[in-house]
């Protein structure tokens, strides 16, 4: 597991299916190999990146436009990328990510005729190149993912249920297409999704 030194990993995922949960494990799995590990959450981590997420998250927000809201996530990553991922990587941390880029490919994409190569391509200046060594995409049934949602919802949860079917959509489209990408059944016990999420990781430190 040594060959994960310097790697970044993205859990990815509709809300309610175990992203926080998942990448807890996984830090504490990582950690009993005496790695070090860094997690943070997209939007968020920084002091910026958190004021960010609350422009971004409050329902009185309504009338933002959709590519104003995909440029403010990449103004959050912009700022994590910077203060906390790099040199977390550079100093041989792993790096798990609550959300990341792969988000607003699904959530954005097609609002206001948004287009994948627009999104990558304001995401490439973003992250400075440097995109996630392995997404684990944790995929449920929508109508059983929003109902795990046990908290107020925020202005993108309160969306109408067909949006969230075509944000699931997306991601498994995303994950049928990038090889970087891993699609896990979050519809299981969280001990059997962590086994799967840990066969995905052993197999990215084998890669080298």
């Amino acid at each position: 597991m040594h060959q994960l030194r310097g790697k970044f990993i993205v859990f990815d995922g509709p809300e309610g299916s175990g992203k926080s949960t998942q990448t807890q494990l996984l830090k504490t799995a990582l950690e009993s190999e005496g790695l070090q590990v860094l997690t943070v959450r997209d939007p968020g981590a920084t002091r910026i990146g958190e004021q960010i997420r609350t422009i971004l998250l409050n329902p009185l927000h309504r009338e933002m436009a959709m590519r104003c809201e995909m440029l403010l996530y990449m103004a959050s990553r912009a700022q994590m990328i910077v203060e906390m991922i790099q040199p977390a990587l550079d100093a041989g941390q792993v790096v798990l990510c609550d959300r990341f880029v792969s988000s607003t490919l699904a959530y954005q994409l097609g609002g206001d005729g948004l287009t994948s190569e627009e999104i990558r391509a304001v995401a490439q200046i973003a992250i400075r190149g440097r995109w996630p060594d392995l997404t684990l995409v944790l995929d449920m049934p929508t109508e059983k993912s929003m109902s795990r949602v046990k908290r107020p919802l925020d202005r993108i949860e309160q969306r109408p249920i067909e949006y969230h079917q075509r944000v699931r959509a997306n991601y498994l489209a995303l994950a049928e297409a990038d090889p970087t990408y891993r699609l896990i059944s979050a519809d299981n016990d969280p001990k059997v999704v962590h086994a799967e999420i840990l066969a995905a990781v052993k197999a990215l430190a084998n890669r080298g």
